[in-house]
């Protein structure tokens, strides 16, 4: 008898806790269908938005690279290669006015050697 009553109270227990589970469920599924109308509504034309801004960026990075940053580059290494011609060239003269001025007088060492 005391069997008979532990094995009902079981089944009602069983039969509360599916309820609510059940219950559970359909509130899951509710919130489910909320998040993913949030997510088409909401979310997608942000991305949207986000990847047109994507876009006008990469745009704009190429106009101000073909207009400003390329022509700078070669002004640049044109002038680095003037200045670097410059500099060879003044050197040049340099180291030979340099060898005609010791051509010309006597250096401290060859009066020492001479005397």
């Amino acid at each position: 008898m005391v069997l008979a009553a532990v094995r009902d109270v079981a089944i009602v227990l069983l039969a509360v806790v599916s309820l609510v589970i059940g219950v559970l469920l359909v509130l899951l599924l509710v919130q489910m269908r909320s998040l993913v109308r949030t997510l088409r509504d909401e979310v997608a034309p942000i991305l949207k938005t986000t990847q047109d801004t994507a876009s006008r960026l990469g745009g704009t990075v190429h106009l101000v690279s073909d207009t400003v940053v390329t022509p700078l580059i070669k002004v640049n290494s044109t002038a680095a290669g003037v200045r670097q011609a410059w500099n060879t060239l003044r050197g040049a003269r340099a180291r030979g006015a340099h060898r005609t001025a010791g051509k010309r007088g006597s250096s401290p060492t060859s009066d020492s050697a001479q005397g």
